[in-house]
């Protein structure tokens, strides 16, 4: 399949899920998204948030942030400026639509960029995680709120089994953190700082990848 057919078959799908996205991820993903804003901020107010979706995460930044989010879905984006102009969000200075492998931001635009939820979806997860890297500023943070799936044991054969349902609400534990470890250490330049579990029982984890400066 064509990445064109591939994006196509996305936005379609993005569009169906805009109207009860939030009914079903706000509370189950609030705690990890919380996570991701704050290590986000703590590298400096300029973030851009990769795969806003409908802005379920938007309402947490600080008022001095200065946060950017982009997303392939227009139908999500819709919702994520429908939240942004109901609570008087003036800490996001834009939505766009843009596809996160082909972001059009110069080199060195932001301190953090974060993806919640998303990077085991992105069809081509190590070029989405080059572009991350091209447009953090050194000494800057890629922040990853994700669920991986564990590499071995009987947490990992219950995965396998549940996998079909866990990929059907956007969740692939086939995804191992250990690809994004392999990634950063291949480019020479990226460094994973932190992986650590979150709620619910470790299911969801936070990584932070920080660019050498």
């Amino acid at each position: 399949m064509t990445d064109g057919a591939t994006t196509v078959l996305m936005r379609k799908a993005y569009a169906r899920w805009a109207p009860i996205y939030d009914l079903v991820y706000d509370k189950l993903t609030e705690p990890a998204a919380r996570a991701a804003v704050n290590a986000a901020v703590a590298c400096g107010p300029k973030v851009l948030e990769a795969g806003v979706g409908t802005g379920l995460s938007l309402g947490y930044y600080p008022a001095h942030a200065e946060v950017y989010g982009v997303d392939l879905s227009e139908d999500m984006l819709r919702r994520a400026q429908e939240k942004v102009d109901r609570r008087g969000l003036t800490h996001v200075k834009s939505l766009q639509v843009m596809d996160v492998t082909r972001l059009g931001f110069p080199d060195g635009t932001f301190d953090a960029v974060t993806a919640q939820f998303i990077i085991t979806l992105v069809p081509e997860p190590e070029t989405a995680l080059n572009e991350f890297m091209r447009v953090l500023k050194p000494g800057g943070e890629i922040i990853l709120a994700n669920h991986w799936g564990q590499p071995s044991g009987p947490v990992a054969k219950v995965e396998e089994m549940v996998s079909p349902i866990a990929k059907a609400i956007g969740w692939s534990s086939a995804f191992k953190a250990a690809r994004v470890e392999d990634w950063a250490r291949q480019t020479g330049r990226m460094e994973v700082v932190e992986l650590r579990s979150l709620f619910p029982s470790g299911f969801f984890k936070l990584m932070r990848i920080k660019k050498n400066a």
